[in-house]
């Protein structure tokens, strides 16, 4: 694969990569995922980061063991849990002299041609500004997202933030290293797929079914947002969250997850 050129980048974290098994904050991963963000925009690279998490890390902090079934106590956990988020991510960035902002979205605001163009200038202004958007759906108020019905998880948002800001990659990072041709939970044999050209109907039969307990994606959700990525233009690599640091490798060349090549561009 060449050496990765991009200058506009949209990385997208899970809230399976942000948080341990009890729903607590991964403190050191998150740090450690500012720190390599921090280091590519300061290299001239443009970044924004898509994060998932605000009801994982609203659980964890009320210590509440799985995700409420009522939409209003969803939403409660989107509150205090995005607060969490925020203040967390302020600290880590502010250590490497980043500043961030958050855009929270629903699909009203981009879908209305006014208020999706508002959109757009604001996340141009904030990049000519040096400053890293944060973005998230904004659970809270967006109720049909919490029953499944509105982005369809932070995985479809991440591809239409970066449509918006007009990205050259979107990085998906998740708790399994892209998209293989069985479930590699289940069978040890499973081989992964390191580049994919076309997604088709076999492509997302090889996706498997919901995300963690924590949060709401799962591969099949991956899929769709590649697919809407790359009839975008925007190539998409859906790769393991785990070490943050692997970023450095994708944008130097190295074959990492699974590479979905856009309609209009090569690799």
């Amino acid at each position: 694969m060449k050496k990765f050129q991009s200058r506009r980048v949209v990385v997208k974290v899970g809230t399976s990569t942000l948080t341990y098994e009890n729903g607590k904050v991964n403190i050191r991963r998150l740090e450690l995922l500012c720190k390599v963000l921090s280091d590519l925009h300061n290299s001239g690279k443009q970044i924004v980061l898509v994060s998932s998490g605000a009801i994982g890390v609203g659980m964890g902090k009320l210590k509440l063991k799985s995700r409420p079934k009522e939409t209003r106590f969803k939403q409660a956990l989107a509150a205090v849990g995005q607060c969490e988020l925020m203040f967390l991510y302020d600290k880590f960035f502010g250590e490497y002299n980043n500043s961030v902002a958050q855009v929270l979205l629903t699909r009203d605001v981009v879908a209305n041609e006014y208020s999706r163009q508002n959109v757009i200038n604001t996340f141009q202004a904030l990049l000519e500004m040096g400053i890293i958007p944060i973005v998230n759906e904004n659970d809270t108020v967006a109720v049909d997202e919490l029953i499944g019905q509105n982005f369809g998880d932070n995985d479809n948002l991440s591809a239409i933030v970066a449509d918006l800001v007009g990205a050259d990659m979107l990085v998906i990072l998740t708790d399994i290293d892209g998209l293989y041709d069985s479930d590699p939970r289940k069978n040890p044999d499973a081989k992964r797929i390191p580049v994919v050209t076309h997604i088709d109907d076999s492509i997302r039969e090889m996706a498997g079914g919901s995300g963690s307990n924590r949060g709401t994606g799962g591969m099949a959700t991956k899929i769709t947002a590649a697919a809407a990525a790359t009839s975008a233009g925007i190539n998409c690599c859906v790769m393991s969250g785990n070490d943050p640091s692997k970023l450095y490798k994708l944008i130097d060349g190295e074959q990492l997850g699974t590479m979905f090549v856009a309609a209009e561009g090569t690799l």
